[in-house]
């Protein structure tokens, strides 16, 4: 299952991601997205794991570094529009 993570704190690796959700059961993968710009945390991450379910029930609202965790199933992200254009005349 994949699990969304928000209200991280900036200063959170993917390494304490990971040992944070290991105490619920076994991690697939872990991951805080970052800026693609600056590489700072953008306070959210995916972590993968059989045991989600259970994951949810004990870590949301969990505090983390002072802020509340919110631990749901991640939703499944839609294909973006390529390209710009718009295909409009000016």
């Amino acid at each position: 299952m994949k699990l969304y993570v928000g209200n991280l704190p900036w200063s959170t690796t993917d390494a304490e991601l990971e040992e944070l959700f290991a105490a619920i059961g076994p991690v697939d993968s872990a991951r805080v997205i970052t800026d693609r710009e600056t590489g700072r945390s953008r306070g959210f991450g995916f972590v993968e794991m059989a045991d989600g379910q259970r994951a949810m029930e004990e870590l949301n609202g969990k505090d983390m570094g002072g802020r509340a965790l919110r631990v749901n199933e991640a939703n499944e992200q839609r294909p973006r529009g390529g390209g710009g254009g718009g295909g409009g005349r000016y």
